[in-house]
């Protein structure tokens, strides 16, 4: 049961967070008795309570670290994989114990099980490998400088033999048997694999029998944590089994060990270079080929390739190439700015010819810019920046690029603060965000002092935890390497390295009772260091954090899915973006049943061949989406790319959209591009579109609402924008062309299309969506980019078949995600009551931003610029007051923030430049808009507060 299933997984992340939690506090105990002298812990009791005190202060501090507290809540990976690193490192210290007892070795061979395990969660807990290591070390071997570098050298070479052996050719193996022996020796599907697992089986049987026979302890210790990888790791089988079962949700569809391999290489999400590489303005001189496509022929019984991938991998300048290279990515809009900005613009210049024969020069980054970004983004910014978000504080959960306002580390002590930040006391309201959690650096201090006296009394563990900290903390941001404009921020990717710290913290408490124990009575230190210490870190974090950790009453998520559903007409098919427009939808239809007759097609994800053969399947009550293209012409390696190839019989022509599809639909050779190596591929020769329109069928059948109908056109007309189709593109085009509006079809933002079916004034808002109709927008009622408007039909929805997830209950948390869609309500309002009020229907104008504000208050999102129009409204609608209510609000707000950004000093001006002309400008709109009004008052307040911030900006007393 499907609702079961989500449940578990919420119950799990609960669980395995509250495991790790106790797995730690047993961690820190076990290495807190270590550090008491031989035989003084069962002599003086009063050192194992500062002990058990030390494990409940750095387990507490761990529970309410920011970035563990928020994967916590999360129904995520991230809880369960800190789970499996507090396991397993756990797990090594029981050995350690016990390590000299007969059977000690199943310790060992557990911590391989639950490595094999974590691996079909996250592979975060690899990383643990090395402190595991360590601790064998140290207990079997007398510690040297050689032998620790060799123990650390066996660990990463274990490391990689799973991450690059284990888990990708195991499953490559597996396909390569399955190739041969169903390809070459004609044998049915399957049977390679299952020659495999004999063989595999067959020779570990051998290698136990064989070990045990020659007591050959390490070798058959050996054998079996291979094993119990394996057994771990084939828990990867379920994601087999789902595919074959062909459930709704079925990413990427890994059917078999061929689909599989693909899947486990994430080659979806491409790669990216770690040790050597390209920069990000390298040019490509030629492609080299990529491994073919398999799929599964049932016909022909065998695996057949459908894309040899020839020409496909780039290869770049080797001028513009270097070892561990950081600036790497032109993925994402303005990334050479970026890294300019973070690593230096510097650099070598040098000529290259580009494929037209023009020489142009480039300049190519030094490798000490290299070394810049990575200090100074990479370490800097995306590691240590969320290091002292969990020990030192947090200015607010606005993600942040860099500028002072967003996303910074926060002490709470002025003088640490203020220059980097400017002052941060007094706030303007709008800067004011639940999410600044001012620690004063007391766990961070806590930490150091355990840092120090672990290195001090034990230095063999002290390295252990070290280098658990360094594997789940640099490590990661050497392995991710990551590119600029993170789509959200990745603190939660470091959570293990704040667990190794965690633990210092807790040594902490230990080494405050040893000091002050030497001056005071012991049981009164244990019991004043383990308060002040509780009070002073984990109290602290929780009392801080709480409010913008909690999430109890708000359905934000939820609700908002069910919003987009409620818009849609019966049947209806609407095409989201990205995953955090579309998992919500999931989520909704999979678990609470909402609109199961909708079809909820992901724009990004119909790339993929196995998402568009699911569309072509029913759902629940969902038929089939109709294709004039057969499944074969989407499968993979078949229609990924459809370039643009101009014909001069058809250069000035429109032609319809369905003869388009028959003609990349069709096999003649003659519809087929011949491509240099021999190969066809298909093309489209024209740009140029129409859709003819029954329009007489379209009103018998109800199509379009009768107050529409007078607005409908015969022919839609437009041009193609792009040299090319993806898959995605004529999967989309295809269905237009074949749906002949039996179904409805919606969009949650018409720019996403705007490309291939650019048709902006045919989508018309109809609540949370937009619906494609043949239908002219009116002039009044058109945006650019955002299409027209059904204002009757989105005021019933927004009024009567919304809600809004408790944003407006003054308790419930407004997180990033929540405040950045509380944007798609505000633009619907506000788009309705204008389309409302141009049709004389001011009542319900004013309903319509009553609503909004009612569900949206300033209370809780602070009103800004986008509420101008809302007071145009209320004026226009003769709803005076109100009007005055926001745009008193306004001037308050825009007053607050402008005396703030002249109190930061001189220093920050440049800063908040921008910022001073948009505060300055609104303040000028302000008083148009009372003066147009004729608020005299209003326009009085306006007035002085220009003209006071005009003198501040330069520098002048005002008159």
């Amino acid at each position: 049961d499907v609702t079961h299933v989500a449940m578990m997984i919420n119950v799990m992340s609960a669980l395995s967070s509250s495991f790790t939690i106790l797995f730690l506090f047993w961690t820190i105990t076990m290495l807190g008795r270590k550090l008491i002298p031989a035989g003084e812990g069962e002599s003086n009791p009063i050192r194992m309570y500062a002990v058990l005190a030390s494990g409940v202060v750095g387990a507490l501090a761990y529970t309410f670290s920011d970035s563990f507290w928020f994967s916590a809540v999360e129904g995520e990976v991230y809880a369960m994989s800190s789970f499996f690193t507090a396991l397993v490192f756990w797990a090594i210290l029981k050995w350690e114990a016990v390590a000299d007892q007969k059977h000690a070795y199943r310790w060992l061979i557990f911590i391989a099980f639950m490595i094999g395990l974590s691996i079909g969660v996250h592979m975060l807990n690899l990383l643990a490998i090395p402190a595991i290591t360590l601790v064998f070390y140290y207990k079997k071997f007398k510690p040297s400088r050689k032998g620790m570098i060799l123990t650390l050298t066996i660990s990463i070479l274990i490391l990689s033999f799973i991450m690059y052996v284990i888990i990708p050719y195991t499953v490559e193996m597996i396909g390569n048997f399955e190739l041969f022996f169903v390809n070459s020796l004609g044998m049915p599907f399957n049977s390679g694999t299952i020659i495999f697992f004999l063989l595999l089986i067959g020779a570990i049987i051998f290698g136990l029998w064989h070990s045990r026979k020659n007591n050959r302890v390490i070798l058959n210790t050996a054998i079996l944590v291979f094993v119990f990888i394996l057994i771990g790791y084939s828990s990867f089988f379920v994601l087999i089994i789902r595919a074959n079962a062909n459930t709704p949700i079925n990413e990427n569809d890994p059917r078999d060990a061929i689909s599989m391999l693909s899947y486990l290489n994430r080659e979806q999400y491409g790669s990216w270079p770690i040790f050597k590489g390209q920069y990000y303005n390298a040019p490509v001189v030629e492609y080299g080929d990529g491994n073919p496509v398999y799929i599964k022929d049932i016909k022909k019984g065998k695996y057949v390739i459908t894309d040899d991938r020839k020409g496909t991998i780039p290869i770049y300048d080797p001028r513009f190439t270097t070892i561990f290279p950081r600036m790497w990515s032109d993925q994402r809009k303005g990334a050479a700015e970026f890294y300019q900005n973070w690593g230096g613009a510097s650099g070598t210049p040098i000529a290259v010819t580009g494929r037209d024969g023009e020489t142009e020069t480039l300049i190519k980054p030094s490798f000490s810019n290299n070394l810049q970004f990575l200090i100074t983004y990479q370490v800097g910014w995306m590691y240590f920046r969320y290091f002292m978000w969990n020990f030192a504080g947090r200015q607010n959960d606005v993600q942040g690029f860099g500028n002072i306002n967003d996303g910074n580390w926060l002490s709470g002590i002025p003088f640490l603060d203020k220059p980097r930040l400017g002052t941060q006391d007094n706030l303007p309201e709008s800067m004011q965000n639940r999410a600044q959690n001012k620690l004063y650096l007391l766990p961070l201090i806590l930490g150091l002092i355990g840092f120090y006296y672990h290195f001090k009394k034990n230095s063999a563990d002290g390295l252990t935890i070290l280098m658990l900290f360094l594997m789940t903390g640099l490590a990661i941001v050497f392995y991710l390497n990551q590119q600029p404009f993170e789509p959200r921020e990745r603190d939660y990717a470091y959570a293990g390295s704040f667990y190794a710290f965690a633990i210092w913290i807790g040594l902490g408490v230990m080494a405050l009772f040893d000091w002050l124990s030497k001056a005071v009575n012991p049981r009164l230190s244990v019991i004043a260091v383990f308060l002040v210490t509780l009070c002073c870190v984990p109290v602290l974090m929780a009392v801080e954090e709480w409010d913008d950790h909690d999430r109890s009453g708000k359905y934000a998520a939820r609700d908002f899915a069910s919003n987009y559903m409620a818009s849609c007409a019966p049947n209806a098919i609407l095409f989201t973006n990205g995953d955090n427009d579309t998992f919500p939808l999931w989520y909704v239809q999979e678990v609470e049943g909402v609109r199961t007759d909708c079809r909820v097609v992901n724009y990004m994800l119909s790339s993929g061949t196995w998402y568009v053969h699911q569309l072509g399947r029913k759902i629940y009550d969902s038929e089939p989406l109709p294709f004039t293209l057969k499944p074969p012409q989407y499968e993979k390696g078949v229609n990924d790319y459809v370039p643009f190839i101009e014909r001069p019989e058809f250069k000035n022509d429109t032609i319809e959209l369905k003869d388009l599809i028959q003609f990349i639909a069709s096999e003649n050779p003659n519809s087929k591009y011949r491509m240099s190596n021999g190969s066809l591929i298909s093309y489209y020769p024209v740009k140029n579109l129409k859709l003819t329109i029954d329009t007489a069928s379209l009103v018998e059948r109800g199509i379009v609402p009768k107050e529409m109908r007078k607005k409908m056109v015969p022919v839609l007309y437009w041009r193609i924008r792009t040299n090319h189709f993806f898959k995605n593109d004529l999967m989309l085009l295809d269905l237009i062309a074949s749906n002949n509006w039996e179904r409805p079809i919606y969009f949650a933002s018409p720019t996403s299309v705007k490309d291939v079916l650019n048709l902006g004034e045919f989508f018309h808002q109809e609540g949370f969506v937009y619906r494609f109709l043949p239908v002219r927008a009116d002039a009044n009622d058109y945006i650019p980019g955002m299409g027209g408007i059904f204002a009757d039909a989105s005021y019933d929805i927004l009024l009567n078949k919304c809600k809004w997830g408790n944003l407006n209950d003054p308790h419930v948390y407004i997180d990033p995600e929540s405040l950045n869609n509380s944007i798609r309500p505000k633009n619907a309002f506000m788009r309705t009551a204008q389309s409302l009020l141009m049709q004389g229907k001011k009542d319900s104008a004013v309903v319509m931003c009553d609503t909004f504000i009612k569900y949206f208050p300033d209370e809780k999102i602070t009103f800004d610029l986008y509420m101008i129009p809302y007071a145009d409204i209320y004026y226009s609608a003769g709803a005076i007051e109100k009007g005055n209510a926001i745009v008193k609000r306004l001037l308050e707000v825009y007053d607050e923030n402008l005396t703030y950004y002249y109190r930061c000093g001189t220093a920050y001006m440049e800063h908040y430049k921008e910022d001073i002309g948009e505060g300055m400008a609104i303040l000028q709109r302000l008083k148009t808009l009372a003066k147009e009004n004729k608020q005299d008052d209003l326009l009085q307040k306006a007035e002085e507060a220009y003209n006071r911030h005009l003198h501040a900006f330069y520098g002048e007393a005002p008159k």
